[in-house]
C-alpha cells in the first residue's frame, strides 16, 4: 500500500448500498484532492469522483445522484457512500491523491501509485 489505503468492498446485492473508505498516511488537510477510481475487469481504470478537500466534488456521469463523497478531517479519510447499487458497478475501488495541476486537468494522476484497491461486487 501507498499513501492511501482503500476498505469497505464487499458482496452486494442490485440495489444495494456499500460506503468505501479511504485512509490517508498524512493530513487529510494537506491534500489538495483524492478521486475515486475503479477498474472493472477488461476495462481502464474509470475516475468514478475526484473531492476536493476544500470541498467541491466532481462524479462521472455513470455514478452521479447515487455516489457520494464524504471525508472525516480527524480520522484522514475520504469516504464514498455507494447507493441503488448495479452490476455495471463491479470492480476494484481505488483512491489517489489529485494534485491542482492533476485536478483541472481532469483527476487522472500523472505518475500514479496505486495501491491494493477493495473489491466491491454487485450480483444478485
Amino acid at each position: 500500500q501507498g499513501q492511501f489505503v482503500e476498505s469497505g468492498g464487499d458482496l452486494v446485492q442490485p440495489g444495494g448500498s456499500l460506503r468505501l473508505s479511504c485512509v490517508a498516511s498524512e493530513s487529510i488537510s494537506s491534500i489538495f484532492a483524492v478521486g475515486w477510481y475503479r477498474q472493472a475487469p477488461g476495462k481502464q481504470r474509470e475516475l468514478v469522483a475526484n473531492h476536493a478537500i476544500g470541498g467541491t466534488t466532481k462524479y462521472a456521469d455513470s455514478v452521479k445522484s447515487r455516489f457520494t463523497v464524504s471525508r472525516d478531517n480527524a480520522k484522514n479519510t475520504v469516504y464514498l457512500q455507494m447507493n441503488r447499487l448495479k452490476p455495471e458497478d463491479t470492480a476494484v475501488y481505488y483512491c489517489h491523491s489529485i494534485s491542482p495541476s492533476e485536478w483541472y486537468s481532469g483527476g487522472e494522476p500523472v505518475f500514479p501509485s496505486w495501491g491494493q484497491g477493495t473489491q466491491v461486487t454487485v450480483s444478485s
